[in-house]
């Protein structure tokens, strides 16, 4: 097995003929945590939209296990082990918190409609484990309690919680966060950064995060790239990256960050 999991080479796409990415390239190893970041505007959302199938690059390619992914459909990729979450929320907001995380995990199950109807082992025994699973994550996040509420009623960063949990839902191989913390508390999202670093440990995961809170992905990310414009401008550690004169310069003006 290869030691890296995602591949993208030379990746573009444009918006109306401006770049909203150039020349993006990435070498994603397995059970690594890599942050994404930089300023508004940048193409870091526009790269998981090209990932996960959302949008179509006009160039290069996206190979995620040595396969080329580059022009699959969504679900075909969801199928291959990609999840990810939103800047966004896309949850169901009228729907209980147990059925949304179902929803998610149902694109996996293996049983037909005529199993669920005549209630047969197989569909008795998958809904089972779904049951299960949904139990553990939620207990995880600390949302169990809220499982037979309505989306719509629980405070935003539960809310926020519930949309990393559909996603880890589907048992992805490669996680992607868009924006994880948007709108929580600092401990809110202090929790919610112990919860990525502990799933990460037990799951072997690998992940990629964008996030605007700089202290969150920095105490995450082994390895963090570094977008302006469409860009890639430095790829380093944390601490390369924070002093990394490029990167002071476009992303946080003429001063550095602590």
């Amino acid at each position: 097995m290869s030691e890296i999991i995602l591949e993208i080479r030379e990746l573009k796409k444009a918006f109306g003929g401006a770049w909203a990415v150039r020349e993006y390239k990435l070498n994603l190893p397995r059970n690594k945590i890599y942050g994404l970041i930089g300023p508004n505007g940048a193409g870091k959302t526009t790269i998981f939209n090209l990932i996960t199938g959302l949008i179509k690059p006009d160039g290069g390619k996206i190979i995620f296990e040595g396969k080329d992914i580059t022009n699959l459909k969504p679900h075909q990729i969801a199928k291959l082990g990609i999840s990810r979450t939103f800047q966004t929320l896309r949850l169901f907001k009228n729907l209980t918190v147990e059925d949304n995380v179902k929803i998610a995990r149902h694109m996996h199950v293996g049983y037909g409609l005529h199993h669920a109807l005549l209630n047969l082992p197989k569909f008795l025994k998958e809904e089972r484990e779904l049951d299960e699973l949904s139990k553990e994550l939620l207990e995880l996040f600390g949302l169990y309690e809220y499982k037979h509420r309505p989306v719509g009623s629980l405070p935003y960063g539960h809310q926020r919680k519930l949309e990393v949990v559909r996603a880890l839902a589907m048992e992805p191989k490669l996680l992607l966060l868009d924006e994880p913390s948007a709108g929580m508390t600092h401990k809110e999202a202090e929790e919610l950064s112990e919860l990525i670093r502990e799933i990460q440990k037990e799951h072997s995961l690998t992940m990629i995060i964008v996030e605007h809170r700089m202290p969150f992905v920095m105490n995450l990310a082994e390895t963090i790239q570094v977008l302006y414009h469409g860009v890639l401008i430095a790829e380093g550690t944390p601490k390369e990256v924070r002093s990394h004169p490029e990167v002071i310069k476009a992303y946080f003006g003429e001063k550095s960050f602590a």
